[in-house]
């Protein structure tokens, strides 16, 4: 039987390749894709998801929601393009009045108790006000990846910091602390999927619809890691995300004992890893450290091969 995902995101092009894969994998059925302000601003990120369920036409619709109207201190355009999928400007199919994206968050955790695996790939403000809405929710959980943190890495947002957790650091350490134990991938992990432009732009199945909308979005993040990192490639940390669910034992993790740092010009969001052996708190989250890169690269290859 698949196994039941919710995936929250704030679609830039990394991200549509996360979500591309999860909608396209059999073994996946991904029952909500919620829209969150991040890479890209609320309104956009909702416009993102429908383009994106428009473009990819999965074989079951998930169900989707109005994003919080949430605006942060920065953004990932210049990355992502002004649009977060490349400046294409795709068309986008209005839909009616959509419902916050918290409380279908809370419903959809609700209607299918312990076995929803909700994936994180953008900021956790959403998921945070959905566990306010019904504290009961982290222990109705399968299980919460939160793509984010850093910890033996550079940040990316701030010396210490990753974009994600930066964005609303006091969110993320209400997730942390929610007992929800959740698997977060850092920076160190993530930073280690990367693909050459040849692979990004080679499809491995020209025909399909999936593989055409991917080839359009991909130049423009080549470009500006080119210029703002100075790499060839392209990072899909997204990716890494839905790895975690749909591989198991493609991220290896340690259990520790984590909570973010909110404040600090140099430090908000900072993922703090108490490392002490007198510390008296018991592991409240797994890190990942490892990851099957190889395997990762294999499933990208299979499922986009296969896709529509």
């Amino acid at each position: 039987m698949p196994r039941k995902v919710v995936i929250v995101a704030d679609p830039g092009i990394d991200t549509a390749f996360a979500i591309a894969l999860a909608l396209h994998d059999p073994n996946l059925d991904v029952i909500g894709l919620i829209p969150c302000a991040g890479n890209v601003s609320a309104a956009q990120a909702a416009a993102n998801v429908q383009v994106l369920i428009d473009q990819l036409d999965p074989p079951k619709w998930p169900r989707t929601a109005a994003a919080l109207p949430v605006e942060y201190e920065a953004n990932g355009t210049a990355l992502h393009g002004a649009d977060g999928l490349g400046g294409i400007n795709f068309p986008v199919s209005s839909r009616h009045q959509q419902i916050p994206a918290d409380k279908v968050l809370a419903e959809l955790i609700r209607e299918n108790p312990r076995e929803v695996a909700l994936i994180c790939l953008g900021p956790v403000t959403t998921v945070a006000r959905a566990f306010d809405r019904d504290p009961e929710l982290p222990g109705l959980l399968d299980r919460l990846v939160l793509i984010g943190g850093a910890w033996k890495e550079p940040g990316n947002a701030g010396p210490v910091s990753e974009f994600h957790f930066y964005l609303d650091p006091e969110s993320t350490r209400r997730a942390v602390r929610s007992g929800a134990h959740p698997l977060i991938i850092p920076l160190d992990v993530t930073r280690r999927l990367i693909l050459s432009p040849s692979e990004l732009l080679d499809s491995p199945n020209p025909e399909s619809k999936t593989c055409q909308f991917l080839r359009k979005i991909v130049p423009f993040g080549i470009r500006a890691s080119s210029h703002l990192y100075g790499i060839e490639g392209f990072h899909l940390k997204d990716v890494l995300g839905i790895a975690a669910v749909a591989l198991p034992g493609a991220i290896t993790a340690e259990d520790r004992v984590v909570d973010i740092e909110t404040k600090g010009d140099l430090t908000r969001g900072m993922m703090v890893v108490d490392a002490r052996r007198s510390a008296t708190s018991r592991p409240n989250a797994l890190i990942g450290v490892e990851a099957a890169v190889g395997e990762i690269r294999q499933y990208i290859n299979r499922i986009l091969t296969d896709a529509p």
